[in-house]
C-alpha cells in the first residue's frame, strides 16, 4: 500500500480481504456439503422405490386385496413426488443436473405407463408383472447412477475447496506475518534503536520517517523530542544556574522576612524597633541610607523615627517634615512602592538629597489594615530599578514594621490602662474601707473634744473606746489591703494559692479551716486566678468580721465552669441590719471582681444556719474591663449576683 495510508487502514484492508476470501470459501464449502447431503438422501429414496416396485409385484401375484396394491402404488407416487419437490428439512433433493433430470423423467414416464396395470381389476400375470417390474427397477437404477455420478463430482469439488482453504490459511498467515513485520515490527525496531541511542546520550539521533501512518507520526514525534532534548541539554547548565540563583534569592528574602519578624517580636521599644529595622533593611537592599518616617493621624506631618547612614544635617533638617514639602512624606492614600529619581536642582524639593550625592529614592508606604501610617525611604547613590520580587519584599517588610510598631503601641496602652485600673482599684479600696474608718475616727475625735470640754468622763471613755476599736479596725483593713495587693498566683493551678490564703486567714482569725478540691478541669488564666483569690479573700474577711463562726470551709469544684464555695457555721442573717451605706462594701467588691471575668456571686444565708458565698465561673473566663460591668452601680451588680430566691444581702460590714 502507498505510504500515505494509516496503519489502521492498512491492517483493516488486509484483514477485510482475507476475511472475505475465507467467508467465500466457507460458504462454497457449506453449499457443496448441503448438495451432498441432499443427493445422498435422494439416492436413499430412489433405493426405496426399487424395493417398493418388487413389493408391488409380489403383492399383486399373491392375490391380496386391491387395497394393499393401491397402498403400495400410493407409496410409489409419494416417493416420486418427494424426489421431484425435495424436502429442505431433511435435507433431500436431487442435484441440479440435466442428466439427472432426464433419468427422473424416464422414471416418471415409465411409472405413468405401468401404473394403471397395477390398479386393474385383474392383476397382470407373472411374466408381465416381472417384465414391468424389471423395467421400472432398471429406470430407477439409471436415476440412482446419475445422482451418484453428480455426487462424485461434488465430492471432488469439496476436496478441492478444502485444499484451497488450506492454501488460503497458509497464505493468510504469511501475509499477516509479513504485514506485521513490515508495518509494526520494523518501525518499532527503528524506534527502539533510536531510544537506545538517546539513552546513551546521543541526542542527535533521528529516526527516518518512511510513511505517514501512526508509526510515521510517532517517528516525527520522536525526532521532535530528540531535538528538544538536544536543545534543553545544551542550555541545561545555564538554566540550572539561573534557577539556583532564583532559589537562592527567594531563600534570602525568606530569611530576611524571618529575621525581621523575629526582631520585631523581640523589640522592647519603638526606638529599638525602628532603628534595628532601618539597619536591617539597608543591608538587605544594599542602600546607601535609610530613613523610617511616621505620620500623624491626618497625614500632614512626618516624624523621623530612625535613620541609618543618613548625613547628620539631613537628619536635623528632616526630623519633622510637612506633607508635600519634599519627595519624602508625599504619600497618597493609594500610594505604592516606587522609585523616584533625584534631580540635582537647588530649588527642587530634593535639594538635600542631591547635595548628599543621592541619585535615586525608593519610597515604601507603611500600612496597617489599609491605613497609611508612614513610609520607609531608601537612598541610593546610583540609578535603581526595582524588580517585582524586591517590591514585594519591601511591602512585606513594611507590613512587619507596621505590625511591630502597632503591637508596641498597643502594649504600651495596655500597660497604661492596667496601671490606671490598678490605681482606680486601689483608690476604690481605700475609699470603701480606710477612708470610711478615718471618717468615723474623725467623728469620734470631735465627740472626744466636746466631752473633754464639758468634763463628761463617761463620754470621754466611750469615745476613747470607739477610737481604740476604730484604730484596730483600720489597722486590720490596711493589713488586708496589703495582703490583697501582694497576692501571687500559680499559673499552673490555683490550689496552692488558695491553700496559702487559708493559712493566712487561720493565722489572723484563729479559726480552723477545711479545704476540699474535686473534679478535673483546665488551669485558669493567671489574671482570672487573681480575681478569684480576691473574691475568696473578701468572703473570708467578711466571715472573720461578722460571722462569729467556729470553722470555715472552702470547696473547689473543677470542670468546664469552675465553682468556689466559702461556707461558715456562724449566726447567719436574714436581711440588712443597718441603714449605713457602707454595709455593702464587701459584697460590692466581690461582685465587681466577679463581673471582670464574667462570673457570678451568690450569697446564701439564714439565721442560725451560717453563710455561704458561691462564685461560679463561665466555661471560658476572660479578665478585663471589656466585660462591661466595671461602671455598673452597686444595685445593678447586686441584681446580677443575687439571682436566686435563697440569696440575701450581706450583713453590715
Amino acid at each position: 500500500m502507498p505510504g500515505k495510508y494509516s496503519l489502521s487502514t492498512k491492517l483493516v484492508s488486509i484483514g477485510a480481504v482475507l476475511l472475505i476470501v475465507a467467508l467465500t470459501s466457507i460458504g462454497l464449502t457449506l453449499w457443496v456439503t448441503w448438495q451432498l447431503e441432499g443427493g445422498a438422501a435422494a439416492v436413499n429414496e430412489a433405493g426405496r422405490m426399487r424395493m417398493q416396485a418388487w413389493r408391488l409385484a409380489s403383492t399383486a401375484q399373491s392375490s391380496r386385496s386391491p387395497q394393499a396394491v393401491a397402498g403400495l402404488v400410493a407409496q410409489f407416487d409419494q416417493s416420486l413426488a418427494l424426489l421431484k419437490s425435495g424436502d429442505a428439512s431433511r435435507p433431500l433433493f436431487m442435484p441440479l443436473d440435466d442428466k439427472v433430470n432426464q433419468r427422473f423423467a424416464e422414471v416418471q414416464d415409465m411409472w405413468a405407463t405401468h401404473r394403471n396395470l397395477w390398479l386393474g381389476r385383474t392383476p397382470p400375470d407373472v411374466d408381465a408383472s416381472l417384465a414391468v417390474t424389471a423395467q421400472t427397477v432398471q429406470a430407477v437404477d439409471g436415476l440412482v447412477l446419475s445422482i451418484e455420478q453428480q455426487l462424485s463430482r461434488l465430492t471432488a469439488i469439496l476436496n478441492l475447496f478444502q485444499l484451497v482453504m488450506m492454501a488460503l490459511a497458509i497464505a493468510g498467515a504469511v501475509i499477516m506475518l509479513y504485514t506485521g513485520y513490515l508495518y509494526v515490527i520494523n518501525p518499532l525496531a527503528h524506534l527502539q534503536q533510536g531510544l537506545r541511542s538517546i539513552e546513551s546520550g546521543n541526542f542527535s539521533t533521528r529516526v527516518e520517517v518512511e510513511t505517514q501512518d501512526e508509526f510515521g507520526r510517532v517517528a516525527q514525534g520522536f525526532n521532535g523530542m530528540a531535538a528538544e532534548l538536544q536543545t534543553l541539554y545544551a542550555g541545561l547548565e545555564a538554566q540550572v544556574q539561573l534557577k539556583t540563583q532564583h532559589i537562592e534569592a527567594q531563600r534570602a528574602r525568606l530569611e530576611t522576612l524571618y529575621e525581621i519578624s523575629a526582631f520585631s517580636a523581640a523589640a522592647n521599644s519603638i526606638e529599638e524597633l525602628s532603628r534595628g529595622f532601618a539597619q536591617r533593611v539597608r543591608q538587605v537592599m544594599k542602600a546607601d541610607a535609610v530613613a523610617v518616617r511616621w505620620s500623624d493621624d491626618a497625614n500632614q506631618r512626618y516624624l523621623m523615627l530612625a535613620s541609618d547612614c543618613l548625613p547628620q544635617d539631613m537628619v536635623e533638617d528632616e526630623r519633622s517634615l510637612l506633607a508635600g514639602a519634599c519627595a519624602c512624606g508625599s504619600l497618597k492614600a493609594d500610594a505604592r512602592t516606587r522609585v523616584i529619581p533625584i534631580l540635582s536642582v537647588d530649588s527642587s524639593p530634593m535639594r538635600n538629597c542631591a547635595r548628599a550625592g543621592y541619585e535615586s529614592l525608593v519610597s515604601v508606604p507603611v500600612r496597617l489594615q489599609q491605613r497609611l501610617l508612614g513610609e520607609i525611604d531608601l537612598f541610593f547613590r546610583s540609578t535603581v530599578q526595582l524588580t517585582a520580587e524586591e517590591g514585594d519584599l519591601l511591602d512585606a517588610l513594611a507590613s512587619h514594621l507596621a505590625s511591630g510598631l502597632e503591637s508596641l503601641r498597643a502594649a504600651a496602652l495596655e500597660r497604661e490602662a492596667a496601671v490606671g485600673e490598678e490605681r482606680a482599684l486601689l483608690a476604690r479600696e481605700l475609699h470603701d474601707s480606710i477612708a470610711q474608718s478615718l471618717a468615723f475616727l474623725k467623728i469620734q475625735v470631735q465627740l472626744l473634744r466636746n466631752a473633754s470640754q464639758k468634763a463628761q468622763a463617761d463620754k470621754v471613755q466611750t469615745a476613747l473606746d470607739e477610737l481604740d476599736a476604730g484604730l484596730r479596725e483600720s489597722i486590720n483593713d490596711v493589713r488586708e489591703l496589703l495582703l490583697h495587693f501582694r497576692t501571687r498566683t500559680n499559673t499552673v493551678d490555683i490550689e496552692t494559692a488558695l491553700q496559702e490564703t487559708l493559712q493566712k486567714f487561720k493565722h489572723q482569725s484563729g479559726l480552723p479551716t477545711h479545704f476540699q478540691v474535686s473534679g478535673e478541669g483546665l488551669p485558669l488564666p493567671a489574671d482570672v486566678q487573681v480575681q478569684v483569690l480576691h473574691v475568696v479573700q473578701e468572703a473570708l474577711s467578711n466571715t472573720r468580721k461578722h460571722a462569729r463562726a467556729s470553722q470555715v470551709f472552702l470547696q473547689v469544684t473543677k470542670g468546664a465552669g469552675w465553682r468556689f464555695v466559702v461556707r461558715d457555721d456562724g449566726h447567719g442573717f436574714a436581711g440588712v441590719q443597718s441603714p449605713n451605706q457602707g454595709i455593702h462594701v464587701g459584697l460590692k467588691i466581690m461582685q465587681e471582681r466577679a463581673a471582670r471575668i464574667g462570673a457570678t456571686v451568690q450569697v446564701l444565708s439564714e439565721v442560725g444556719q451560717g453563710t455561704t458565698v458561691v462564685l461560679t465561673l463561665p466555661e471560658h473566663p476572660v479578665s478585663g474591663v471589656s466585660m462591661g460591668t466595671m461602671n455598673l452601680g452597686a444595685e445593678a451588680l447586686a441584681a446580677m449576683a443575687l439571682d436566686t430566691p435563697a440569696a440575701r444581702p450581706y450583713p453590715a460590714m
